[in-house]
């Protein structure tokens, strides 16, 4: 499956080639905008975590896409990423989009493949434009990144079907709202429905002025596994009320419920970012995370009865221009307060101070620092120090 995905987007990369240099093949007329790109994020990272020192250069991503129009009125995208020298990322390389919009209208389009859930303003950015070690953890717990349930790694994404718009124009024709909301899988990246039961995720947002939305969003479903579990249970039959016995299922599907909300806030213009969100979770998790749907771990249905049902987070980022240089090179500075309870509680609290550079070298090379003091509350020394260098690139 891999080696035919590679395969296939060799091939489109050397049509995509053959018709920006215009010789002897060109697209058919129906398929129009042919477009390469990709962008690599290299990262040196120290952690001063007690017992748990380190430090390492790593390749944190690497990804390649193709996108274009097919009879104008249609958009598609397939992206692939390969991952560097970590073990957290899940498989590589793997597919993370492919999927086709109809576009014809701005207030009613029409997405099916796969693509980013719908939630939150930070989930569909991108990572370098992000501007920080990594996404905040409410959404990355909370969004599909490193999912809280125990999903595999699927970077924000499912598969599913989409609609989404914006209509209500003023009066100097910019339009003051959008919604979208989707019916997806619920199971991640390149992975077919275990328990045949859909996420329905969406959100809408208001633009009263130009460089501001106001958000809500919400995600209602499950994610599901087929494997074995053990659970105790009450016997109410017997003459002991608090008689308990253990059940054990083998080679059955258990369906875990999620609902989450999200409310967001965002103000960007002239080189100022300044976004803010709130996501609340409930629903339980499996005691096992996996990195991939073949992951042994697949099989364990079993639950982390540790963090419960519960779980919330919020973010508040700033990042504003220092400098401006030649050639549309730029220096920013920022800072982001990152709180998580992965069980809604503070006794589990893990808080991110964060501060830091941005150097932009032209609109291809981006230069990414910060220092960061982490709260981790389930740790014995709560406190630590972390860094972080990224030099990352776009073509």
């Amino acid at each position: 499956m891999k080696k035919s995905i590679i395969l296939a987007l060799m091939a489109l990369t050397a049509v995509s080639a053959s018709a920006q240099k215009k010789q002897t093949i060109e697209l058919p007329s129906w398929l129009s905008n042919v477009k390469l790109s990709g962008y690599g994020m290299t990262q040196y990272q120290y952690s001063g975590q007690k017992d748990a020192e380190s430090n390492s250069f790593n390749i944190r991503m690497a990804r390649i896409a193709l996108e274009g129009r097919i009879a104008d009125d249609f958009y598609w995208k397939t992206q692939i990423q390969f991952n560097g020298n970590t073990s957290n990322l899940g498989s590589s390389p793997r597919m993370v989009d492919l999927f086709a919009e109809w576009q014809k209208y701005d207030y009613f389009k029409v997405k099916i493949g796969q693509f980013k859930n719908p939630f939150t303003f930070e989930n569909p950015m991108h990572p370098i434009d992000q501007g920080f070690m990594g996404y905040s953890q409410n959404v990355s717990k909370l969004a599909g990144f490193s999912d809280r349930a125990g999903e595999h790694a699927s970077n924000g994404r499912d598969i599913g079907l989409q609609l989404q718009g914006d209509f209500l124009k003023n009066a100097n024709g910019r339009n003051l709202l959008h919604y979208q909301i989707g019916v997806f899988n619920g199971q991640g990246t390149n992975t077919k429905d275990v328990d045949q039961q859909k996420n329905v995720i969406g959100g809408v947002w208001l633009m009263p002025v130009s460089g501001m939305r106001i958000g809500a969003f919400g995600w209602t479903g499950s994610y599901a596994r087929k494997g074995t579990w053990t659970e105790t249970v009450t016997d109410l039959v017997s003459s002991r009320p608090d008689a308990t016995k253990e059940i054990t299922h083998t080679n059955e599907v258990r369906s875990l419920n999620q609902n989450r909300y999200a409310f967001s806030f965002e103000y960007k213009k002239d080189g100022w970012t300044v976004r803010s969100e709130y996501i609340h979770s409930t629903g339980k998790a499996f005691a096992k995370s996996i990195t991939n749907f073949n992951d042994a771990n697949a099989k364990d249905c079993n639950l982390n009865e540790k963090i419960g049902d519960k779980a919330q987070g919020v973010y508040g980022l700033v990042i504003a221009p220092l400098a401006q240089l030649p050639k549309n090179s730029r220096i920013d500075i920022k800072a982001r307060y990152d709180m998580y309870q992965p069980n809604g509680k503070s006794n589990m609290q893990r808080t991110q101070y964060e501060a830091g550079l941005n150097f932009h070298i032209g609109k291809r090379i981006s230069i990414l620092t910060e220092y960061a003091l982490i709260n981790d509350k389930t740790l014995a020394k709560h406190n630590y120090s972390m860094a972080d260098a990224e030099v990352c690139f776009r073509f």
